[in-house]
């Protein structure tokens, strides 16, 4: 019989492969925690091609639940949020047996804590009549960024008749966000910058938000290992990483295929651009089309292109908390070029550590920057930043204090 508390571990994708934020950030915290609790651990699965890895994830956890969800149905399902209410991303991600396993653990297990990754899956515990707040165990819900400001963003720029829809989504992820922070122990995310935007949002629960920065894998990206070179020339190579059917992320590479990849190329005609990441929306897809510009879809490992890129870069224009990308890039020592919203919640060095540009001739400015020899010396630091700052199991221990503490 184990000793370990137990500890019900909520995460709305499958934790692996980790090829994306939303699944690198759980993934470290689920092995955290692993080693001192008994997880039971419930998710979906919403792409077949990561059925594979379940036996992975199960290994960690005592027990635990994976709820197969189908997209195309999901994305019609979820309109009944129009009806009840809800967020349609939170309707989204809804499964009536998970639901059903996660009262069962709540009332048979009686976990003394609780994980919530995602604002999305926050309404399981929330609204499960075996969750009592008074004498449940501690409940921590890991919102990562302030989802709500990235609606009203989208909503900003939008237009008809998406804009309306992502003012309701804004509207509605406002509502549960100021729920969670009233109901659970505790809310934390990536940065400082989003636990100080979420404490103006909701300061009559500031003592329960905290920052748990986001660190990355620096063993795992280390320029030092040998990754084969993809590039078919000479270059030079610029390389954007990301789930590329995220809007922010589509924003990022058309902006730079369209805007700043022809301004490099007035002085480095061969220059090429690639956007490495799994499911290329069409926008970005289409891309393809323009002269040097290369849409891998997924790739199995992304260190190959990181480690050959001439720069990584990332235009974001819409960013919400730490850009894993661009954490990868400086662990493995490349020159990173990145407008101040992708920098967010990075403590790094303008033109020691990174070169940050806003506009399109600054961004191809610096992009031609990075190019010159003496950038090496900014990859170099780049790397040291990471390995001062960004080691994962120094940032996690954070959430072993927290968890040890009812707030409620």
């Amino acid at each position: 019989m184990s000793s370990k508390p137990d500890l019900l571990f909520l995460t709305q994708r499958i934790p692996y492969p980790p090829i994306k934020g939303e699944k690198i950030r759980p993934l470290r915290i689920l092995r955290h925690l692993a080693e001192r609790y008994r997880v039971h651990l419930g998710c979906l699965v919403d792409d077949p091609r990561d059925q594979q890895h379940i036996p992975t994830v199960q290994a960690l956890c005592a027990d635990s639940h994976f709820a197969l969800l189908n997209r195309k149905i999901a994305r019609i399902t979820c309109l009944r949020g129009l009806l009840t209410g809800e967020a349609l991303s939170v309707t989204f991600f809804h499964d009536r047996a998970l639901a059903r396993w996660i009262s069962t653990v709540l009332r048979a297990v009686k976990p003394e804590a609780i994980f919530i990754c995602s604002s999305n899956m926050a309404p399981y515990v929330l609204d499960s009549a075996d969750w009592n707040p008074a004498t449940s165990g501690v409940a921590l819900c890991d919102l990562a960024d302030v989802d709500s400001e990235k609606w009203r963003a989208y909503a900003e720029i939008g237009r008809f008749p998406m804009r309306q829809v992502h003012h309701r989504e804004w509207r509605k992820t406002a509502e549960l966000e100021a729920r969670i922070a009233r109901e659970c122990d505790w809310s934390t995310f990536v940065s400082h910058q989003e636990a100080d935007l979420f404490a103006r949002l909701q300061p009559e629960w500031s003592a329960r938000i905290r920052a748990i920065v986001s660190g990355v894998d620096a063993v795992y990206f280390d320029p030092g290992l040998p990754h084969a070179r993809l590039f078919q020339t000479d270059g030079p190579h610029y390389v954007f990483t990301g789930t590329m059917d995220y809007p922010p992320n589509i924003g990022a590479v058309v902006w730079f295929a369209d805007s700043i990849l022809p301004l490099i190329r007035k002085f480095q005609p061969q220059a090429e651009f690639h956007i490495v990441g799994s499911s290329p929306a069409p926008e970005v897809a289409k891309l393809a089309n323009i002269p040097g510009v290369h849409v891998t879809g997924r790739v199995a490992d992304v260190r190959p292109y990181v480690a050959h890129a001439s720069a990584c870069v990332a235009p974001m224009r819409i960013a919400r908390g730490i850009q894993n990308k661009v954490l990868e890039g400086m662990a493995m020592a490349r020159p990173v070029v990145v407008t101040h919203d992708g920098l967010e919640g990075i403590d790094a060095m303008p033109g020691r550590e990174v070169l940050i540009a806003d506009t399109a001739e600054d961004f191809a400015s610096a992009c031609l920057r990075a190019l010159k020899p003496q950038a090496a010396s900014l990859g170099q630091a780049a790397r040291a930043r990471v390995l001062a700052d960004y080691v994962w199991s120094e940032r996690l221990r954070g959430f072993d204090t927290l968890l040890a503490t009812r707030m409620r």
